[in-house]
């Protein structure tokens, strides 16, 4: 049985690719944390974000129509309260640098180990507990 987290984070998993979002998703669950929702687009997530309270995003950079980065610009400046993982595949510096600039308060390379995903969730958690 999933340990449950003392903080509820509301994650969203946003991603183009379903096996992706399904993959983190199990992960994520696996260590007993709430997933509110998912989303195959940047405008489906900040929809899904409006209706679900969610406090934290994972989103990837590449998606059609919207890129993930253009996405959390809308987050940051929305003052949502939530915090942002960005991933991707391109691990340039100048995509980490903008993920960052635009609200991010990690990165991720893909593909990561599920480790690293959980220490990236898990610091955020300690993180949004010291608020």
């Amino acid at each position: 049985m999933p340990k449950k987290k003392t903080q509820e984070l509301k994650i969203a998993v946003i991603d183009d690719s379903e096996f992706s979002r399904k993959s983190i998703i199990e992960i994520l669950e696996g260590e007993g944390y709430n997933i509110v929702g998912q989303a195959g687009s940047a405008e489906e997530g900040l929809a899904l974000g409006a209706t679900t309270g969610t406090n934290l995003f994972i989103i990837d950079v590449i998606m059609p129509e919207r890129s993930g980065l253009e996405m959390a610009k809308v987050i940051s400046e929305k003052s949502m309260n939530a915090s942002i993982i960005m991933m991707s595949s391109l691990n340039m510096e100048s995509i980490v640098i903008e993920s960052i600039s635009n609200g991010a308060l990690d990165f991720l390379p893909k593909p990561f180990t599920p480790q690293d995903l959980i220490k990236a969730v898990n610091k955020i958690e300690v993180e949004r507990n010291k608020e």
